[in-house]
């Protein structure tokens, strides 16, 4: 969920159906192709030279930079495999997607390659993102988990010793900081109409104490309910209070960032991999001690902070050839090796989905986030299970925009969104 805001790349289409992207016949070496979108670490074409460089003269993987907005990534990948395959061999995909792949049949089927034994060594809530009927059909990559950025010297030159708890705590702090610093924004969160704003809107609904989809029941939808409706409302008066800019209404996480990074905000909601980034050398005009990191605060009545479960899984393309796949998964295999996911850690504070590196001092040392990540990931929530999620999703992003644009009442936009999934749910037609 990092990803967002950039124009589409690589549209091309092969129009091969029933391969991916092209193991070079007659050659030794086996060449496929590999998708995820833009990387401001720096960390993945590393590691895409990494192995490259292991497998010379075998294997070689090509890195296929896909859009930064995960919707329009995932609008690609959907028109590909409908055209038959597509060009991709191995997807670097949301947590959010293998349900909709895998009921479709485009995703290859790993529960005997990524064996029970080797999905224990991993964190439980990725390798459920991963699981569809009982089968596994991916390999978990890094996880996420939204938190809370502050300006640490800056909430103690006014008086605070610690971040805030509440949402009406971090109203508060904002505007005694901006008094006293002179700041430009106070808080900025990804509230634009896209996957990261329904992200941003279902944790103010969770910390409100309201859900969308019954845990219990996967065809009941729950949204309408007061906790859900204070959630929106509790969104908006960021904005309506002067908390939050206007402009927020079309951030996404690269927005965010600047802002945050540039020195212009107080407080920002985003992704762990932002620590690198506020913490290290390039765009941060910030020192790292004057970053910190906290967990997404809670409404007054709710004693429990959730935050939308994120992160990349590899799935491999089913149209591709059985070379191709072998070839991909042996990049899988390496890419979630304890080196590699220790490697992405500290050079880009992704958090490892990998239980045992969350022990591990050097990371816990330098790249405090992870510490916190793990406790985050502990209260991180799924967005809606469902085959259904794409069109569920585009119905929250709209409605979450609006209520946040103050366009509709976040009553109006609540028993709207209630109609319509549970329509989509009824319906239930897997596009």
């Amino acid at each position: 969920m990092k990803l967002g805001g950039s124009a589409l790349a690589g549209t091309a289409l092969l129009g091969l159906a029933g391969c991916g992207g092209g193991g070079e016949s007659g050659s030794e070496v086996t060449e496929f192709t590999f998708s995820f979108g833009p990387d401001s670490s720096g960390s993945l074409q590393r590691l895409v030279d990494r192995f490259n460089q292991k497998f010379q003269g075998k294997y070689k993987a090509n890195y296929r930079v896909m859009a930064a907005d995960t919707g329009q990534y995932f609008n690609q990948l959907k028109t590909e495999f409908q055209a038959g395959g597509g060009e991709t061999d191995l997807i670097g995909g949301d947590v959010i997607w293998p349900i909709q792949f895998a009921a479709n049949g485009w995703i290859e089927d790993l529960s005997d390659r990524f064996t029970v034994e080797e999905r224990a060594k991993f964190l439980p809530a990725p390798v459920q993102s991963c699981t569809y009927d009982d089968k596994v059909y991916g390999v978990p990559w890094f996880t996420d988990a939204g938190m809370l950025y502050y300006r640490e010297d800056l909430l103690e030159r006014s008086g605070f010793s610690e971040p805030p708890k509440t949402w009406s705590e971090l109203k508060e702090q904002t505007r005694k900081v901006v008094q006293d610093s002179g700041m430009e924004d106070g808080f900025v969160f990804q509230g634009a109409r896209y996957e990261g704003g329904v992200v941003n809107g279902l944790e103010y609904i969770w910390t409100s104490g309201g859900d969308v989809i019954d845990p219990e029941d996967p065809e009941k939808v729950v949204i309408d309910e007061p906790g859900a409706v204070e959630g929106l409302a509790i969104e908006r008066s960021m904005v309506e209070s002067g908390v939050a800019p206007k402009a927020v209404s079309t951030y996404a996480e690269q927005e965010c960032q600047a802002a945050f990074l540039n020195g212009r905000a107080v407080f920002c909601r985003n992704w762990p991999y932002m620590y690198a980034l506020a913490t290290g050398e390039g765009e941060s005009r910030l020192e790292p001690g004057q970053v910190g990191v906290a967990p997404l605060p809670v409404a007054e009545d709710h004693g429990e902070s959730f935050s939308g479960l994120g992160g990349w899984n590899f799935y491999l393309n089913a149209a591709s050839s059985e070379e191709e796949k072998e070839a991909a998964y042996e990049f899988v295999e390496f890419a979630t090796a304890p080196e590699q996911q220790k490697f992405r850690a500290l050079n880009g504070s992704f958090l490892p989905t990998l239980q045992s590196l969350y022990d591990d001092q050097e990371i816990l040392e330098k790249v405090p986030v992870i510490a916190l990540g793990k406790e985050a990931i502990k209260n991180a929530r799924p967005r809606p299970l469902s085959p259904y999620y794409s069109d569920m999703s585009l119905e929250m992003a709209e409605q979450f925009n609006a209520s946040l644009k103050g366009a509709k009442s976040p009553e109006e936009a609540i028993r709207t969104l209630d109609r319509e999934l549970q329509e989509i749910v009824d319906l239930g037609e897997i596009s």
